[in-house]
């Protein structure tokens, strides 16, 4: 090859990285638009979090969070393509653009924000330590020595870590099925979770008289979406809205758990 020959390539070379730095960095698809185009919303869930969402006897999805999931589908007019995936997996999903949004307990927090984006709170979780009532538990230095099962990656994981005294044993599982398997068979002692959680423990064995023992936090929940969907999110902040005027999110609330909705969802204010 010739030195002028080399001059060329180097030179077409260099105008052509120079073009590149002038030409726009091409952005993420528009997901609000996608689903308004293909008629269809793809909501992740988590079927392994009853009373929130599961598979019942009929293989069918049903839950607090999958008729949150069908309402919003209803309410835009377009199809509800339920995905399921695990606590772990929730935000990934985002970011992999196999789910459009996520409608799993997904409770918000500094971390989490600093990944994706959230909707205005539409509903809310207490983290508990539950377990028998003869259990004599009523303190976390009460923990200590026990077996305290909770689902790896969750808020309710983040939590305990941080308040649970030196010697408490975490005992990290993969989803609320295996947690509650492990409290049922004495696997673990005690579990960190949801009070709602608690009722399927009571429902599958009711001499268990597991209830709230310990409240380490209140969580408000937000429907996630990826990071820079704005007009997504929009849309969620304003269906959320309309539908805690309407008391619509309520009824699905309170017919799940027998409460209200508390203030730090009906009175939410500011991302």
């Amino acid at each position: 090859m010739t030195t002028r020959n080399r001059f060329t390539r180097r030179t077409v070379l260099v105008l052509m990285l120079a073009a590149s730095a002038l030409t726009p960095v091409a952005v993420h698809a528009d997901a609000l638009s996608d689903i308004e185009a293909a008629g269809k919303i793809r909501i992740s869930i988590d079927p392994a979090a009853p009373p929130y969402s599961s598979l019942d006897a009929s293989g069918q999805y049903v839950g607090s969070e999958v008729e949150f999931a069908k309402k919003l589908a209803a309410d835009w007019g377009v199809v509800a393509e339920l995905v399921p995936t695990s606590a772990a997996n929730r935000i990934p999903y985002l970011q992999t653009n196999r789910a459009d949004v996520v409608i799993s307990t997904l409770s918000i927090t500094d971390e989490r924000k600093e990944v994706i984006d959230f909707s205005r709170p539409y509903s809310a979780i207490q983290i508990v330590v539950g377990g028998p009532a003869a259990s004599g538990v009523d303190s976390l230095d009460d923990l200590v020595g026990k077996r305290i099962a909770v689902v790896r990656g969750s808020t309710n994981d983040t939590q305990i870590t941080k308040d649970a005294p030196e010697g408490a044993d975490i005992v990290r599982l993969e989803d609320d099925s295996t947690a509650i398997t492990a409290l049922l068979t004495g696997q673990a002692d005690l579990y960190v979770t949801a009070p709602a959680l608690l009722t399927t423990v009571n429902a599958q064995n009711p001499g268990m008289d597991v209830r709230p023992l310990i409240v380490l936090k209140t969580n408000v929940t937000g429907i996630g979406v990826a990071k820079g969907q704005d007009a997504l999110r929009d849309k969620l902040d304003a269906w959320v809205a309309d539908g805690l005027a309407d008391g619509s999110l309520n009824t699905i609330y309170s017919g799940a758990f027998g409460i209200d909705l508390p203030p730090e969802v009906t009175e939410w204010s500011g991302h």
